[in-house]
């Protein structure tokens, strides 16, 4: 009986676990030699965007089954992520749109890669307004090796080379 409790408690705390925030995101610059583009795919956790647009936009938000929303939490997003060149011109992204996939929401964006592009300054603060520990990854493809840049509340603009 005991072991039949424990493992009851133990499934109990995985699901709370796996339910739980993440308060991370994920994007990829990638440039893309075929479309001669810079394509940009951010990469939430739904039960964190669930949690953003109703904190964002409001209360009875629905990211799940509401095209709206989801419109909304993509907009949101397209302008919290910004790309320029070294020299800080920007590089003016069009938004795609957003997807939901499992338990993952994406969101697209695409420009044509500048031409004499010797690297990039990135800022990217989606969500860290609301949660200060949100940590977004941003992986550079494309150009030479994969670089990696993450953002805290804390981290403003970042800039590599290629």
């Amino acid at each position: 009986m005991r072991l039949l409790v424990g493992l009851l408690l133990l499934a109990g705390c995985c699901g709370q676990l796996a339910a739980h925030e993440m308060k991370t995101a994920l994007t990829k610059v990638l440039f893309n030699s075929r479309s001669g583009n810079i394509e940009v795919m951010h990469r939430f956790y739904v039960h964190d965007a669930e949690h953003g647009v109703k904190q964002l936009f409001d209360k009875s938000a629905d990211l799940l089954n509401n095209e709206q929303t989801q419109q909304l939490f993509s907009h949101y997003v397209s302008e919290h992520f910004a790309l320029t060149t070294l020299s800080g011109e920007a590089i003016s992204l069009t938004l795609i749109g957003g997807q939901l996939d499992g338990r993952f929401f994406w969101v697209y964006q695409e420009v044509p890669v500048p031409s004499e592009l010797s690297g990039l300054r990135v800022k990217h603060s989606s969500l860290q307004a609301l949660w200060p520990s949100q940590v977004n990854t941003v992986n550079i493809e494309g150009r030479g090796e994969v670089k990696s840049i993450s953002f805290d509340n804390k981290t403003g603009w970042q800039q590599l080379s290629f």
